[in-house]
């Protein structure tokens, strides 16, 4: 039988929530913490691998080329891939109760947009620290590609939104007219009835 306990959001409202009711909506929630999991966990040993290579290659084989600003450069362009990690660790690792249960699967990890964005600049930060790692510093130039493209970004949102919609060739659309206001339109527009 399925458990039911009173959900208050605020004093005014008060719903009933069945916990475990739907099966299909525990099998979605277990399929979702398992893949979660999996993800983070695949992200954790690779980020140490990566980490790992660039400490191996530059503190210890090319010592002579490791230095004060290299350390600084990476510490820097390193942050922010560190830190979304961080975020989608702590927004995203599923909880579980004390019979194993799934608590709270997490966020999904395969979202569009936000998400996906920071999973872009986690991947393309390991690989401007492998090719920092084995070449020499200039190759963290290579991760100004994330807020450039940015700024592209935002700027063609900016001037879609600026110059109405356009299609991919660039040619303004129309702005969609109802069923009605396109009946109307061919029989010569709404008339008027005088008494």
């Amino acid at each position: 039988m399925a458990q039911v306990r009173l959900l208050c959001i605020d004093s005014l409202c008060c719903t009933l929530h069945t916990a475990n009711a739907n099966p299909f909506r525990q099998k979605a929630t277990k399929t979702l913490a398992a893949s979660n999991t999996k993800r983070l966990n695949q992200t954790l040993y690779t980020s140490l691998a990566v980490h790992g290579i660039w400490w191996l290659l530059r503190a210890l084989l090319f010592r002579s080329s490791f230095s004060r600003k290299s350390l600084v450069l990476y510490l820097l362009l390193s942050a922010p891939q560190l830190l979304i990690q961080l975020y989608l660790e702590r927004l995203s690792r599923p909880t579980f109760t004390a019979d194993g249960a799934v608590k709270k699967p997490g966020e999904d990890l395969d979202a569009k947009g936000l998400t996906e964005y920071m999973w872009d600049v986690v991947y393309w930060t390991y690989a401007c620290i492998v090719m920092a790692a084995l070449l020499v510093d200039y190759a963290w130039f290579l991760w100004a590609i994330i807020p450039a493209y940015s700024v592209y970004a935002a700027w063609g949102v900016y001037a879609g939104m600026r110059g109405g919609y356009q299609d991919a060739a660039g040619v303004p659309q129309p702005q969609a007219a109802s069923k009605r206001q396109a009946k109307m339109e061919k029989r010569g527009g709404q008339k008027m009835q005088y008494r």
